[in-house]
């Protein structure tokens, strides 16, 4: 990326001051964000894009607790995703059980638009009593959605990965699968999916990517890839991931 294209990404920008439909709320930086001062309610979600498209700033939902830090995240477009895939699933498995990375997930086909999706994934986020509860609505400075968590400098996958690389792979998912970025906890993320696996085979390659991003997923969760791909991907419009 070019060094204007990375000062652009640096700019604070006040929505507040753009006469957009939004709620009240504040610019804050390091990293550079505007983020509402009450909870998300239903119809936020279509305001922010709204916003998106007068100002180039990206629609998320945050949790208050967020450990975010610009300096201690590189940049995707340093990062080249068969590597970086590879690289985490080999970290991803066992010691002694390795095997080769088996390459990457067909596309899916969508039949409802990547942001109509997110929509109805905020409306259910805005709502939730458990994970998401409170979480404010913000807009960030990145040139898609995949990007947010790397702008942010968004800590929540410390302990495997850092955001640059999970954007990398973000991005991919982004083409292929017509995700958005819909909410970032402190170790939680929240992907609306427009174009989910339809098939069992289709499911199961993303899985291993899935596995690659997010070991704690099967690790804590399904406990075996198979069970993980036919519950918690094929046909699933959001995928979540939790980092322990």
């Amino acid at each position: 990326m070019s060094e204007a294209a990375r000062t652009v990404d640096r700019m604070v920008i006040n929505p507040n001051a753009l006469g957009l439909d939004l709620p009240p709320g504040t610019v804050r930086v390091q990293p550079s964000y505007w983020y509402a001062d009450e909870p998300a309610t239903p119809e936020t979600w279509s305001r922010l894009l709204t916003a998106r498209e007068a100002t180039g700033l990206q629609p998320v939902l945050l949790t208050e607790k967020q450990y975010l830090g610009p300096g201690r995240s590189g940049d995707p477009d340093d990062h080249d995703l068969a590597a970086t895939l590879s690289r985490l699933w080999g970290l991803a498995q066992e010691v002694g059980e390795e095997e080769p990375w088996p390459g990457f997930a067909a596309p899916g086909t969508g039949t409802v638009a990547p942001d109509a999706r997110a929509a109805l994934l905020a409306r259910e986020l805005a709502t939730d009593d458990d994970y998401f509860k409170g979480a404010r609505p913000a807009l960030v400075p990145a040139r898609r959605s995949a990007d947010i968590p790397a702008a942010l400098g968004w800590g929540g996958a410390c302990n495997h990965t850092d955001a640059a690389v999970l954007s990398t792979v973000l991005r991919s998912w982004e083409d292929r699968f017509g995700i958005r970025v819909v909410g970032l906890g402190s170790d939680l993320m929240s992907l609306s999916v427009a174009a989910p696996p339809r098939t069992g085979e289709q499911a199961l390659a993303v899985a291993r990517e899935h596995f690659a991003f997010c070991p704690d997923n099967v690790w804590q969760g399904t406990g075996s890839l198979e069970e993980y791909a036919e519950q918690e991907v094929l046909g699933q419009e959001e995928w979540c991931f939790w980092w322990d």
